[in-house]
């Protein structure tokens, strides 16, 4: 893939550049995109997106638990939604909690809040700081060491 043709997000240091163009020089990348929170991670930047011929690494998705990627296949061409991405990720922006520490505007309910799981002792504690950031992009809180 050319490098030009890398769709970039936001302002990166060069380190995650180098290694964003890297990652997409694989011959079966496909299409490459680097997200504005990107930072470099251990072999793609997390917030970096490599599309491969035929199949998705999961190694691309990154290993810190801030991160926040997700793939969704549209039946709309991409040339109908490049005019308006703009609007889009602003739209995002807007519904979604961003920042280290950030806590989910609005209580989430989900079922696997009810898993049984979640009562033992290691688990209880963490329950509510779950709930509180599902949803969220840069959560990431670390709790103190023991």
């Amino acid at each position: 893939m050319n490098p030009d043709e890398i769709v970039v997000f936001g302002e990166h240091d060069e380190a995650t550049l180098a290694q964003i163009r890297r990652s997409a020089a694989h011959e079966a990348v496909v299409a490459a995109a680097l997200c504005a929170d990107g930072h470099k991670g251990y072999a793609v930047p997390i917030g970096g997106v490599l599309a491969y011929d035929g199949h998705i690494s999961p190694s691309g998705v990154g290993f810190d638990i801030a991160c926040g990627n997700k793939a969704v296949r549209l039946d709309v061409d991409a040339s109908e939604l490049r005019p308006r991405i703009d609007r889009i990720m602003d739209d995002i922006w807007h519904r979604l909690s961003f920042g280290i520490g950030m806590k989910n505007k609005e209580r989430v309910e989900h079922e696997l809040f009810d898993d049984e799981t979640w009562k033992l002792p290691a688990m209880k504690p963490l329950k509510e700081l779950a709930r509180q950031q599902l949803g969220t992009i840069g959560s990431g809180v670390r709790r103190p060491a023991r």
